[in-house]
């Protein structure tokens, strides 16, 4: 997280929400790529960082944000008002003016690209779902809040672009849900701090792994049996996924590969640390992720 952005916040929500993105996993809008192109997608982020934000309570409740939705501080202490009252300025960017200085940034990318409702609905539900959901008997109930929290992000990449298909669709969910599969990986010991697991309950029973084996310093053999397994999983989505960068061209190849590669490359810091993710978060050095750019642009990923 970027330091001081909370004061930027208070002064300025828009900025101090855009400012976040030099500190995120990945670049949200590359110099390489076209202006217009850029400022589209940090238009998107702005959005997507935004109800994250709200989501993990991140907001201060008296906060200019809250303010700008119309929602007082007592109401704004209910992450669950916060989103509803962002989802109804949301739908003011389609058919009016919306109040949040964010969605009026969004609200020209919309009309400029065409964009619909249902991928920032999408994010705003699986937000929602954070509120009421802590735990995931399956695989597939995993991969179902995958479908809400990151496919729409590579989704809303596409159609900035104007690269959508089918296909590159398919193939855009399979990547997005292998990085937040990643994510969860990484972030274990501080999902379980907001009192959230995205480990499958099914999977934890099968690798012999109980909550509070998730809560030690470091982890023990059934978990770090547990992640290799997951993490294995989404290697093969990230891996299925991969095409999707060949199917393009110019500046766009290059992004999509460095999503890929980011992918790939967490997954071997994970590894490399021997599937020990609770001591905190395994991060891949430069040298790793650009050697993982290298074999992907080339297709032999």
């Amino acid at each position: 997280m970027v330091t001081g952005t909370g004061t930027a916040r208070a002064l300025d929500p828009e900025r101090g929400t855009l400012d976040k993105a030099a500190g995120e996993n990945f670049p949200v809008a590359p110099f390489f790529l076209p202006r217009a192109w850029r400022t589209d997608l940090m238009a998107v982020y702005g959005f997507a960082r935004l109800v994250d934000d709200i989501g993990d309570g991140d907001l201060a409740p008296g906060g200019a944000d809250a303010r700008l939705l119309g929602v007082s501080p007592q109401e704004a202490e209910d992450r669950l008002v916060l989103l509803d009252a962002f989802e109804a300025d949301l739908r003011r960017v389609f058919d009016s003016t919306p109040r949040h200085p964010l969605l009026r940034r969004l609200q020209p990318t919309v009309r400029r690209r065409s964009l619909t409702p249902e991928p920032f609905l999408g994010l705003i539900a699986a937000n929602r779902q954070d509120q009421l959901v802590g735990r995931y008997e399956t695989y597939d109930d995993l991969l179902a809040y995958c479908e809400l929290s990151a496919n729409p992000v590579g989704r809303l990449v596409l159609a900035v672009t104007g690269t959508s298909t089918p296909e590159r669709i398919r193939r855009s969910d399979m990547i997005c849900t292998a990085l937040q599969i990643v994510e969860h990986l990484q972030d274990v010991a501080e999902d379980l701090g907001r009192d959230r697991v995205y480990l499958p309950a099914a999977d934890m029973k099968r690798f012999h792994v109980q909550e509070a084996d998730l809560v030690t310093e470091s982890a023990g053999a059934s978990v770090r049996a547990l992640i290799a397994y997951e993490a294995q999983r989404a290697l093969d989505l990230l891996n299925e996924g991969a095409p999707l960068v060949g199917s393009v061209h110019g500046r766009l190849k290059l992004l999509l590969a460095g999503f890929v590669a980011g992918g790939r490359a967490a997954v071997r810091a994970i590894a490399a640390a021997d599937y020990d993710v609770l001591p905190g978060p395994p991060k891949p050095g430069k040298v790793q992720l650009l050697r993982e750019v290298g074999v992907t642009l080339r297709g032999e990923g």
